[in-house]
């Protein structure tokens, strides 16, 4: 399978749509900001929410297996309150909170 930096980014997006059960008119929230190959055999894709700065790392192989433990980074800490997510659907919002709590 020859896979490109596209196939890889649409990929990696099911992967955390499918982790999450986020619903087919939730995600619109969520983009591909980056699918770059990683030597010959992988690539790591980047993910977020529009206008927020959190962000999601998924290696995907050139087989279209993707690593199941994603990374996860973001500078705001769930301990420091959540009213930027206030504008965005519940569940966009309840993934963030989660992510931001479990680091």
């Amino acid at each position: 399978m020859l896979l490109t930096s596209t196939d890889a980014g649409q990929i990696a997006l099911e992967l955390l749509m499918a982790d999450w059960n986020i619903s087919e008119e939730n995600r619109e929230w969520f983009t591909i900001f980056n699918s770059r190959l990683i030597g010959e055999s992988w690539y790591t894709v980047e993910l977020g929410v529009e206008g927020f700065p959190d962000r999601w790392f998924i290696q995907v192989y050139d087989n279209g297996e993707c690593d199941p433990n994603y990374t996860f980074i973001s500078p705001i800490r769930g301990s420091e309150g959540f009213t930027d997510c206030m504008n965005v659907p519940d569940i966009v919002a309840e993934v963030l909170v989660c992510e931001r709590n479990a680091r």
